[in-house]
């Protein structure tokens, strides 16, 4: 029998990678190795939903056993690849670290990315954790019920996330971002300050420009966070989130180039022009209709995985599809959903849609009469208007959207009608 496809890495991007091959009709065997002890599950509601408990374990999983089986995607847990023997035609074998190999006819990369680690005094006290997988959350759902004081490091999506869901349930969060303003790499200003004062009033302490020092001890475990003007904030637990790093290692080591993750093509082929890498590992070429040539990006969003899994199928099947097309991000905090549509990077003017008594909030973003993205909190409706008048290739005028009571998809116009207009 051939050694067929192996997709290392069992999170959303190699499922959705196995998953599409089977829709698409590829016959040949799939293994799906994955480093973790658990069946392939969902990230997102790690932080959210499962962390509250208003989801069980069972409903992390992504597919049953049985799918499995009757798929033939041969599902293994807990083995973590630490060398790759690959010949010029793609073919080789993977030795993972408890001696077992793993012959393939193809690669698949879908590594992932890890949490970046602090580099400070302190940070391996018991108490201070990070959550990146199940065991993260496993263990930080564990300590809960013991901790009054939260101390979370990071104002990006996952520490506001997790630091919603403490405060949800009871505890006492202070929630440290280094820069000015909270989630800067993802959103603009005025969705940034709205998140502030949003959050702040469901009494979390939220410090900006914070500069941690150091992590305190009490006793033998973690007691506080001490900041660069001297103040230290108590913590019973301290839980990081200040991004991630790309799984390049692997790709490294068998010659794949590599830039903020493993440089790949439109159809999600590595330099190799064999081996595939999707998902939050994989730095690609901004899928963006109209994106500046030689942009590139990587992405952290379930959409990415999916979207980008499906073209990276098409490319082991021998048929060439382009990813292209309109990414999307969501980040459900506490009581609210903010739901990202489009990438505003460019972007020279603002206008938001407010509508505090319903708590709808939207950010659109324009470059001249052009419409980029939004951020819509609470918003479904603008959200769902903008992202198809952008996969449409569609714009919204800026004047007919400023009325927060005018429904977004009833102005949407071809561009070319504002320039005759002008």
């Amino acid at each position: 029998m051939a050694d067929g496809l192996l997709i290392i890495g069992s999170s959303q991007a190699g499922v959705s990678l196995a998953t599409s091959l089977r829709a698409l009709g590829y016959d040949d065997p799939i293994t799906l190795l994955g480093d973790e002890n658990h069946r392939p599950y969902q990230r997102p509601a790690l932080s959210k939903e499962w962390l509250q408990g208003d989801i069980t374990n069972e409903s992390l999983m992504f597919r049953s056993q049985e799918y499995w089986d009757e798929h033939r995607i041969d599902v293994v847990k807990n083995e973590r690849v630490i060398r790759i023997d690959k010949n010029d035609d793609g073919s080789g074998i993977a030795h993972s670290m408890s001696g077992a190999d793993f012959p393939f006819d193809r690669l698949a990369l879908a590594v992932g990315a890890r949490a970046r680690r602090l580099l400070l005094d302190g940070v391996d006290l018991p108490g201070v954790l990070y959550l990146r997988n199940a065991d993260d959350a496993l263990e930080l759902k564990a300590r809960v019920p013991d901790v009054r004081d939260v101390v979370v490091i990071g104002g990006g999506f996952i520490g506001i996330e997790a630091a919603a869901s403490l405060t949800r349930m009871g505890r006492s969060v202070t929630l440290l971002e280094a820069a000015p303003r909270l989630v800067p790499r993802a959103v603009g200003e005025e969705t940034s300050a709205y998140l502030l004062d949003h959050h702040r009033a469901t009494g979390m302490d939220i410090v900006l420009g914070a500069s941690v020092r150091r992590i305190v001890p009490r006793g033998d475990r973690v007691g506080g966070v001490e900041l660069a003007d001297g103040r230290t904030v108590p913590a019973d637990l301290v839980l990081v989130g200040v991004g991630v790093i790309p799984n390049t290692e692997l790709a490294e080591s068998i010659g794949l180039v590599c830039d903020n993750g493993v440089r790949v093509d439109e159809s999600a082929l590595a330099s190799d022009g064999v081996t595939v890498a999707v998902g939050d590992c994989a730095n690609l070429p901004n899928p963006v209709p109209g994106a500046p040539a030689g942009d590139r990006v990587r992405f952290e969003s379930v959409n990415n995985a999916i979207e980008q899994a499906k073209v990276a199928a098409y490319a082991i099947t021998g048929r060439h599809e382009e990813y292209a097309g309109i990414p999307w991000f969501w980040s459900n905090q506490g009581d609210i959903k903010l739901q990202i549509a489009g990438l505003s990077t460019g972007y020279d003017r603002t206008l938001v849609r407010a509508d505090p008594e319903r708590g709808k909030h939207s950010v659109l973003y324009y470059r001249g009469d052009r419409i980029l993205a939004a951020d819509c909190v609470n918003h479904p409706l603008d959200f769902m208007a903008v992202r198809g008048a952008l996969a449409k290739g569609l714009s919204i005028p800026h004047d007919a959207a400023a009325d927060p009571s005018v429904q977004l998809k009833s102005v949407t116009v071809d561009p070319a009608a504002l320039v005759a207009a002008d």
